[in-house]
């Protein structure tokens, strides 16, 4: 079992997969967000604050959790596709704004 901080949890957590502190909070990642899973705010987004900074997490899947997954593999892959647009409009507009400088 690996447990991870908070922003590690963030880059290893796949659609439909859970993650859980010590204390009994949990996280689902659906393709709409990562989503507190029962308690008090069960349902709703999770908003990124400080305490999140210095808590463990533990990533798994569960039954309830494997119906968020059934469209990981397009999902992730779109994702990737808008990341890897977003880094070549980025690149392209470096590159723009480095030859234009070089011209003057």
């Amino acid at each position: 079992m690996e447990w991870y901080t908070f922003g590690q949890m963030l880059m290893h957590i796949r659609l439909g997969q859970k993650a859980a502190t010590p204390d009994g909070r949990i996280v689902l990642r659906t393709s709409a967000g990562l989503l507190w899973q029962g308690g008090r705010m069960d349902g709703v987004f999770v908003e990124i604050k400080d305490y999140l900074f210095s808590d463990l997490w533990r990533i798994y899947e569960d039954e309830a959790s494997l119906k968020e997954s059934h469209n990981r593999d397009f999902l992730e892959r779109r994702e990737r596709e808008m990341l890897e647009n977003q880094y070549e409009e980025q690149r392209w507009n470096h590159m723009k704004e480095q030859g234009g400088k070089r011209g003057e």
